[in-house]
């Protein structure tokens, strides 16, 4: 990948699990959550892009709707999942 590229791969994740955060709340537990879950799912969703043979929004060599794609699912289901653990102290 050039350097621009890299760029965005590092900045887009970044923003999507802190978007997400800054809409749906929580802890910085939460935050680093989030954020975690966003750049997996990016790196999975850039990685399977050429197994589909999908190239949406390429900016370069990086596959970025396809990311997005997979960033998203990855925060939607780490939401769901932190929901569905048990309180503290019940």
């Amino acid at each position: 990948m050039t350097t621009p590229a890299y760029l965005l791969a590092i900045i887009l994740p970044t923003l999507y699990g802190a978007l997400f955060h800054l809409f749906r709340g929580g802890d910085a537990r939460r935050l680093l959550l989030y954020l975690s879950a966003s750049w997996v799912g990016f790196i999975i969703g850039h990685n399977l892009s050429p197994m589909v043979q999908a190239r949406i929004y390429a900016i370069g060599p990086l596959n970025a709707g396809m990311a997005t794609f997979g960033s998203a699912l990855a925060l939607l289901l780490a939401h769901w999942l932190a929901a569905r653990e048990p309180a503290a102290g019940r």
